[in-house]
């Protein structure tokens, strides 16, 4: 069956993008507004781009009669934002970070998490986030009237030395962040504990 997506409404396509890309990771962003509020929530608009310079991306959806919430608003304002990783076990406080409070309130508090000093930027980090990158925006495309894309540069990236085999080498031990993504519909995640590996083709291929 094909879905033209001019013919479609803007909910049911959302639905198809949403049911089929999957599993998308999440950014658990926090940021600092002019006001000096802490705020976070999570976004499944996301991912890397690039390494030369690295850079990530982030989809910001807009509520067509709220508008844009704290988080994405002060990204758009300040220019700068953390993408912090989401493992399984902080899958409930995730969670109550996408509460729609006021902009006078933290989801951190609210979370009872920690904010925890950036180097390169004002916008903390979620200490208790095993992997966290620091960005600024290199730049910002209004894709629609009530969505916006951020191209971040990451400046720095924390990590956890509990999951650190070889700094110098850039080893990780991936599979024990536990690291959850997004799946269709609402409320629904995936584990990252199911595993398989292919070995990459060279060419000429092997007969």
């Amino acid at each position: 069956m094909r879905f033209d997506y001019d013919k479609l409404g803007p909910g049911i396509g959302y639905k198809l993008m949403t049911a089929t890309i999957t599993p998308r990771p999440i950014a658990w962003v926090s940021t600092l507004g002019k006001s000096g509020v802490v705020n976070a929530a999570p976004y499944s608009f996301f991912n890397a781009m690039g390494h030369t310079p690295p850079t990530l991306a982030l989809g910001l959806l807009a509520d067509p009669a709220r508008g844009y919430k704290d988080t994405a608003r002060n990204i758009l304002d300040t220019g700068e934002f953390v993408v912090n990783l989401v493992p399984e076990r902080l899958a409930e406080a995730m969670n109550l970070t996408c509460i729609d409070a006021p902009p006078d309130v933290s989801e951190l508090d609210l979370a009872r998490l920690t904010p925890a000093p950036s180097t390169h930027i004002r916008a903390p980090r979620i200490a208790e986030s095993p992997v966290s990158f620091e960005c600024v925006s290199l730049s910002t495309i209004v894709t629609g009237p009530h969505q916006t894309v951020v191209i971040g540069r990451i400046l720095a990236v924390h990590i956890d030395d509990a999951y650190v085999i070889d700094g110098p080498r850039g080893h990780i031990d991936t599979p024990a962040l536990g690291l959850i993504a997004r799946m269709h519909g609402a409320g629904w995640y995936a584990r990252s504990t199911d595993l398989f590996q292919l070995d990459r083709p060279v060419w000429p291929p092997k007969t």
